[in-house]
C-alpha cells in the first residue's frame, strides 16, 4: 500500500453529490402512474405473471406478497394457484382495478396500499415475494431490495420480472429520457434487468440466484396504434408528452415511431415487437 499523501487542490470541491430527494421523486412517480389507465396495458402482460409463478414453483397455501403489483398480474396468477396472496402498490387506483379482476374470478386476495421501500410487514412474513415490472421503478433501489429480502423468510423465494436496458422497453425509456430527462442522481430502472445488478443487490443474502432471459411480445395493429394507446394510457409516455410544447411532442412521437418501426417483426400489416426481460428467482439464505 502506498504511503504517498495525496495533494490537495483547493479549487476542487470535495463535497459529496447531493442525495436525490426520494420522497419528492416518489410523489412525482405516483402522479405519473395515476395518469392515464395503466390497467389497459397491464392486462396484456398477464402471461408474464403466470410464467413467473411457474418459474418460482409456487405451491398452494404459501404466503405470497406481490410488491408494486399494479393491476395484479402476478397477484391473480398466484391466487389461481391457491396461494394466500397479499397484493400491494402505492397507487390505490391500480389496486382497485386488480380487486375488480379478482372479484370476477372469485379469488380471495388481501389488498394493501404500501410503499415498496417501506413495506408494512414483519421480518420473514412471506414464503414468496413477487414483482413484475414494478419494484424496478423504485427510486432507492438498495432500500427496495432490502425490503424484499427482509419480508421473505429464510429459505423463501423472491421472483422478479424486469425489463432489460438493451431490450425494446429499455429503448423506449432511453428515447423518452432524451426529451424529458429523469431526476438527477437516480440509477436507471433498467439496471434491475442486468445480472450484475441483481447479484449486487441480492447476492449477499442469497443461497441461489437463477436468471433467465425471456421475451414478451407486444402485438398492436401498427406503430400508430401503439403510439395512440401508450400516449393515452401509459403514464410515463402520457406525462412526458404533456410536459412538452407542440414541437417537443412531435419530436418525441417521431423518435418513438422510429424505435417502433425498427423493432417491428410483424411486417407492413401489423406491429409485433419482442421485448426482452429478465426472469429472476432468488432463494434467500
Amino acid at each position: 500500500m502506498s504511503n504517498t499523501t495525496a495533494s490537495i487542490n483547493p479549487s476542487r470541491s470535495t463535497t459529496a453529490p447531493a442525495q436525490p430527494d426520494y420522497q419528492a421523486i416518489k410523489t412525482r412517480q405516483q402522479q405519473i402512474w395515476n395518469a392515464g389507465d395503466y390497467a389497459v396495458l397491464g392486462v396484456t402482460l398477464q402471461i408474464v405473471g403466470e410464467a413467473l409463478c411457474e418459474a418460482i414453483d409456487l405451491r398452494s397455501g404459501e404466503r405470497v406478497l406481490d410488491v408494486a403489483a399494479g393491476n395484479g398480474n402476478a397477484t391473480l396468477a398466484a391466487a389461481r394457484r391457491f396461494a394466500r396472496v397479499t397484493s400491494t402498490d402505492y397507487v390505490s387506483g391500480l389496486l382497485d382495478k386488480s380487486r375488480r379482476r379478482a372479484a370476477a374470478e372469485q379469488l380471495k386476495i388481501d389488498y394493501r396500499v404500501a410503499d415498496a421501500e417501506d413495506l408494512p410487514f414483519g421480518d420473514g412474513s412471506f414464503d414468496v415475494v413477487l414483482s413484475t415490472f414494478g419494484v424496478m421503478f423504485t427510486p432507492d433501489q438498495e432500500q427496495a431490495a432490502r425490503e424484499l429480502l427482509r419480508v421473505t423468510r429464510a429459505g423463501g423465494r423472491i421472483g422478479l420480472a424486469n425489463w432489460t436496458p438493451s431490450g425494446f422497453i429499455g429503448s423506449i425509456f432511453k428515447t423518452v429520457g432524451k426529451h424529458v430527462p429523469p431526476p438527477a442522481g437516480l440509477k436507471p430502472p433498467g439496471l434491475w434487468g442486468t445480472e450484475p445488478r441483481i447479484v449486487e443487490l441480492f447476492g449477499p443474502q442469497a443461497v441461489d440466484i437463477r436468471i433467465e432471459s425471456r421475451q414478451f411480445t407486444f402485438r398492436y395493429l401498427s406503430a400508430e396504434h401503439w403510439l395512440e394507446v401508450f400516449s393515452a394510457f401509459y403514464g410515463p409516455v402520457l406525462k412526458a408528452l404533456e410536459s412538452l410544447d407542440e414541437a417537443g411532442k412531435s419530436a418525441l412521437r417521431a423518435d418513438l415511431r422510429e424505435v417502433l418501426v425498427q423493432s417491428n417483426r410483424g411486417g407492413p400489416d401489423s406491429l409485433v415487437i419482442p421485448a426482452e426481460y429478465l426472469e429472476v428467482v432468488i432463494t434467500k439464505a
